[in-house]
């Protein structure tokens, strides 16, 4: 165990943050999939769902050991093959795409063979926001012109939010603002940003409208994050206020204490307890120092991406950090928001806690790259400290043969010395006597 712990490179704090986030989920996990046990084979048994969690954090823990044993200026390389991959991959989801626990549409593919579901769009979100980085950390040095980065820049990031937008509102919303938040801090000109931002709100009012006008277009895709909008900013009753209310029940139960691990009742009612509605699960029973817990997790671990950032020795490697990093940070503030209303319903889930595979395996993805980023840096140290060790032995190695040539030297001038006045001789040993 201890060879392991030493085996791995890189934040040792943000590993441990990691761990314990991961170590965590079990017991919340655990306890709200009782009721997708009793809807599955009726006896409520949640061993099953514990083992499957545990065998999504396992490979969660090897994609991040595999991905930070990678140097990070690689990924430079793979964002630009791969984002045409990620887009042909969200257009088959656009068209094929299957639904799974009940969601309202089709983001997800089945890989053929091995029959694990897919989210495309987290993929798309991770190779995204690293040609971003790439593009940012390449044009650092030179003038930006807006002519030249709407090709280069912004038509690859329009593209893929185009592909993911039709069935998935919040996530294509969370990577938009991530990746101005990125151009932010790479240093991207401020009147470009408010360029972009004014072309993408103008295109999704026309995206909208078209929507509605020819709602057959996009058949149980749109009409579903566009009427959690409606009702979110209206009172109409609907089946996310059901959830809602649900969550909110379980938020009041559970007090300041909490009701005790596994005592949650909402659990039983809310249809996503194990995945997007977490939170809500993990008040009911750790109450308010519980929640504030988890919450505290995510800050802190924030305030290590943001030291991680500053400590890189290159721009890619900063933008990369803060690129990977940040949204994931985000992503747990909006799902915790949901929980308690102040967003609508987004179906985003809680980073490193909530159940499911693909969505844990591209958060590992994420933070094997940001781990890669302190692992050079952590190399970089030891190169430093051991070329000032070697320095330092070459620099005894030569100040101790320096002073044995000077004692080989003054013992040559003294038998010099004797042998050409015997006196000196006769008088030397007079002085040893």
């Amino acid at each position: 165990m201890k060879e392991l712990i030493n085996s791995l490179k890189g934040d040792k704090v943000i590993w441990s943050f990691v761990a314990l986030l991961a170590l965590f989920s079990f017991m919340p996990v655990f306890s709200a999939s009782s009721n997708l046990a009793y809807i599955g084979h009726g006896t409520g048994n949640t061993l099953g769902y514990l083992l499957k969690h545990l065998a999504h954090i396992c490979i969660g823990f090897l994609i991040i050991y595999w991905v930070h044993k990678v140097p990070y200026h690689y990924f430079r390389a793979i964002s630009k093959v791969g984002l045409p991959i990620v887009w042909i991959l969200l257009g088959y989801t656009m068209v094929k795409g299957t639904v799974i626990a009940g969601a309202n549409a089709s983001r997800w593919i089945q890989v053929p063979f091995i029959g694990i579901t897919f989210q495309t769009s987290t993929l798309a979100a991770i190779v995204l926001l690293i040609f971003v980085a790439r593009y940012l950390s390449k044009k650092r040095d030179t003038p930006i012109t807006f002519k030249s980065s709407i090709w280069e820049l912004w038509l690859p990031v329009f593209v893929t939010i185009l592909f993911i937008l039709p069935a998935n509102f919040s996530t294509s919303a969370l990577i938009f603002s991530m990746v101005l938040m990125l151009t932010f801090v790479g240093k991207y000109p401020l009147k470009y940003i408010g360029i972009v931002v004014g072309v993408g709100l103008v295109s999704l009012t026309f995206f909208i409208v078209v929507a509605k006008a020819f709602p057959d277009a996009f058949p149980n895709r749109v009409d579903t994050w566009i009427s959690r909008i409606d009702n979110f900013t209206s009172d109409k009753p609907d089946e996310d206020d059901y959830q809602i209310e649900k969550a909110k029940i379980a938020i009041a139960s559970g007090g300041a204490y909490g009701l005790g691990p596994g005592k949650s009742i909402q659990k039983n009612f809310l249809p996503q307890s194990s995945s997007d509605f977490i939170y809500a699960i993990i008040v009911e029973e750790y109450g308010l120092i519980g929640g504030i817990g988890v919450l505290g997790m995510y800050l802190l671990l924030f305030f290590r991406f943001i030291v991680a950032a500053h400590k890189a020795n290159t721009v890619f490697g900063k933008l990369l950090v803060v690129g990977l990093g940040f949204p994931m940070i985000f992503q747990a503030m909006v799902n915790m928001a949901v929980a308690v209303e102040l967003l609508p319903v987004t179906g985003q889930t809680l980073p490193l806690i909530s159940s499911g595979g693909s969505s844990i395996w591209m958060t590992c993805i994420a933070l094997g790259i940001i781990i890669s980023v302190t692992k050079k840096d952590e190399e970089i140290l030891e190169e430093k400290v051991e070329k000032e060790k070697r320095e330092e032995t070459l620099k005894r190695m030569i100040d101790e043969q320096i002073a044995k040539e000077n004692a080989m030297e003054d013992e040559t001038f003294s038998i010099q010395d004797e042998s050409e006045n015997p006196m000196n001789a006769v008088l030397n040993k007079k002085q040893k006597a």
